[in-house]
C-alpha cells in the first residue's frame, strides 16, 4: 500500500518490532522488569515443573533450537527489518547458532538496535524462574547463593515464576559516566547494616548484567563506554564471574551479549578496547538499505503520521530517493552516514505541511503535495554533516538533490505518460499559481480540465488509488505532473517562498 495513514491505536515503539502475543506486556527498555502475568496451567514449584517433564536449556542453546525450528518452518526470524536478508541476516544468523556474543558494526541509522531487539523474539515466550530472584535463576540450577541457599532447605516447595521473553531483554545505552558497578554491581549498604559481613555474597546489589542472566543483553554505543568499565566486562564475557569491591563471586551467567558500534575510523568518542573485541564470538558488519524497494518498506514501517493525512506513493519514493541521493553525495561527509530517520523525519514533515495547509483552507482530507517539499531542506540540517568547504552552501546542497529527487522519481512514474494536454495548457500564455496556501479544490480550478487525468493518476500514483480520485489525490498528481515539466525544462516557474507560478 502506497499511501501512510496514521493510526489513532497505540503504537509500538519505534525501533520494537510489532509482534508477540496479546498478552505480552511489551518490549522491556533498559532493562526494567515488571510483573508479567502468570500463564495458567504451568507448574507454580520446582516439584510440579519436574513432573511436567521441562527441560531446562542455555539462552544460547534455546536461541539456536528456536531459530533453526523457525528457519525450518520457514517462518519470519526477524519480523521489521529490511535491506540484510542476503548480507547482515546469514552472519547473525551463524553466530547465533554458534553461541557467540555478537557485535553489530555500522554507521548511525541503519537499524542495529532493532536488529538486536528482534532477537529477543527467538527466546520461548514463557521460561520458569525461581520467584522473588533478582537475578531470574532457573529452578533446576540456581545460581546465586540466595537461589542456592533456598532451593536446598525448599526443596520441591522452592516456588517458581514465569517470565515472558520480553522481561529477559535488558539494554543499555553507552554513556560515559557509566560505571562497573552500574553494569555489574556492588555492595549494598542497606545490606551491610542489617548485620551481613563484606565478605558474604549476599550483600551484593546486582547490576544490569547479572540481571540479564539467562537472558540478552544489549550495550548501544559500546566505544562510549570508559575503557575501565569495558574491562570489567572480560570476565562476563569469558569467565562468566563477576568481581565486586574486592572479592569474586563465582557466578556462572547464561546469558548472551550484543553490542552496537559505529566504525572507529568515525567515532572519535572511543573505541572498542583490543581484549574486549577478541571476546565477541562475532562481528558483523551492517548496512544502509540496498535498494530503493527497501527504503520505501521502511519508510512506510517507521513513518508515524498525523491523523487523517494522507502522503501519496509518489511522494514516498520522491523522499526515499531523496535520502538516497544524500547518501551518494560528494559533499557530505559519508563516514558518519545518512540516517534512515532522516527519511522518515522527511515523509514526517511533509505530512504535517499537509496538515498545516489544511487547516489554513479548510481542506476536509489533506494530501501531501509537491509543495509540501519545500520545507523538506531546512529541519533535516542537523542529520547530515558535509564534507570540509561546504559552510553556507547546506540548505542548497539539499535542495538541489531534494529536486534531482523530484526530476527521478518523475521519469519513473509519469516518464512515458502523455502529458501534452496538460502543456497545451500554457500555450497560449495561460499560468497557474501553487503553493502550500493553495488547497486541492482551487488548485484544479485554476489548472482547469486535464483530458486523461485518471490515466495519470493511475501512472503515478497507482497505490493509492482505491476507486473515484478525491480532489486532494488529483491535485497532488497534477502538481507532481507540473513540476516534472518544470524539471524537465518543457515548462517555465517563477518560484516563491510558499510555492510558485508555472508558465510557458
Amino acid at each position: 500500500m502506497g499511501t501512510l495513514r496514521s493510526h489513532s491505536s497505540i503504537r509500538t515503539p519505534r525501533g520494537f518490532p510489532a509482534s508477540g502475543p496479546s498478552n505480552s506486556p511489551g518490549p522491556t527498555l533498559l532493562a526494567v522488569t515488571y510483573a508479567s502475568p502468570q500463564p495458567g496451567g504451568y507448574a507454580h514449584t520446582l516439584g510440579a515443573l519436574r513432573e511436567s517433564g521441562h527441560v531446562h536449556r542455555s539462552t544460547a542453546a534455546e536461541l539456536r533450537e528456536n531459530l533453526l525450528a523457525r528457519m525450518g518452518a520457514g517462518l519470519p526470524r526477524f519480523p521489521g527489518v529490511h535491506g540484510f536478508d542476503h548480507t547482515v541476516l546469514p552472519q547473525l544468523e551463524r553466530a547465533l547458532i554458534a553461541g557467540h556474543d555478537v557485535v553489530l558494526l555500522g554507521e548511525r541509522g541503519q537499524g542495529k538496535t532493532r536488529l538486536i531487539r528482534t532477537v529477543a523474539g527467538l527466546l520461548d515466550e514463557w521460561s520458569p524462574t525461581v520467584t522473588d530472584c533478582p537475578i531470574g535463576c532457573h529452578p533446576y540450577a540456581p545460581t546465586c547463593p540466595s537461589c542456592a541457599r533456598r532451593s536446598t532447605t525448599e526443596g520441591d516447595d522452592l516456588p517458581v515464576r514465569w517470565r515472558h521473553r520480553d522481561e529477559r531483554y535488558g539494554e543499555k545505552l553507552a554513556t560515559p559516566d557509566t560505571g562497573t558497578a552500574e553494569l555489574v554491581g556492588d555492595v549494598d549498604p542497606a545490606r551491610l547494616a542489617e548485620g551481613r559481613s563484606l565478605g558474604d555474597p549476599e550483600t551484593i546489589h546486582y547490576g544490569l548484567l547479572p540481571r540479564a542472566n539467562r537472558g540478552i543483553f544489549c550495550v548501544n554505543e559500546l566505544p562510549d563506554l570508559p575503557a575501565r568499565v569495558q574491562v570489567a566486562l572480560f570476565n562476563v564475557l569469558e569467565e562468566r564471574d563477576l568481581q565486586v569491591r574486592g572479592y569474586s563471586l563465582r557466578l556462572p551467567l547464561d546469558l548472551v551479549l550484543v553490542a552496537s558500534a559505529n566504525p572507529e575510523d568515525y567515532t572519535s568518542r572511543g573505541r572498542i578496547v583490543t581484549p574486549l573485541k577478541d571476546r565477541f564470538g562475532a562481528q558483523v558488519r551492517t548496512h544502509y538499505p540496498p535498494d530503493l524497494d527497501h527504503e520505501l518498506a521502511l519508510l512506510r514501517q517507521e513513518a508515524e503520521l498525523p491523523e487523517g493525512t494522507v502522503v501519496p506513493s509518489h511522494l514516498l519514493e520522491t523522499v526515499a530517493r531523496f535520502a538516497r541521493l544524500v547518501r551518494g553525495s560528494n559533499r557530505v561527509d559519508q563516514r558518519s552516514g545518512v540516517s534512515v530517520r532522516l527519511t522518515v523525519a522527511a515523509a514526517e514533515t511533509v505530512a504535517a505541511s499537509a496538515l498545516r495547509r489544511a487547516a489554513l483552507t479548510g481542506e476536509e482530507v489533506p494530501v501531501a503535495r509537491v509543495c509540501d517539499l519545500v520545507g523538506v531542506a531546512e529541519p533535516l540540517l542537523g542529520k547530515v554533516e558535509f564534507e570540509t568547504g561546504m559552510e553556507g552552501r547546506e540548505s542548497s546542497i539539499l535542495e538541489t538533490l531534494l529536486r534531482r529527487a523530484v526530476a527521478e522519481t518523475f521519469r519513473a512514474r509519469l516518464g512515458e505518460a502523455d502529458l501534452e494536454p496538460l502543456g497545451d495548457r500554457f500555450a497560449g500564455g495561460g499560468t497557474v499559481e501553487s503553493g502550500d496556501l493553495v488547497g486541492a479544490a482551487e488548485l484544479l480550478r485554476r489548472v482547469g480540465t486535464v483530458p486523461g487525468l485518471a490515466g495519470l493518476i493511475a501512472r503515478a500514483a497507482p497505490e493509492d488509488v482505491d476507486g473515484p480520485p478525491t480532489p486532494g489525490l488529483a491535485a497532488a498528481v497534477v502538481e507532481f505532473a507540473l513540476e516534472g515539466l518544470y524539471l524537465e525544462r518543457r515548462l517555465s516557474k517563477d518560484t516563491a517562498p510558499d510555492g510558485g507560478v508555472y508558465r510557458f
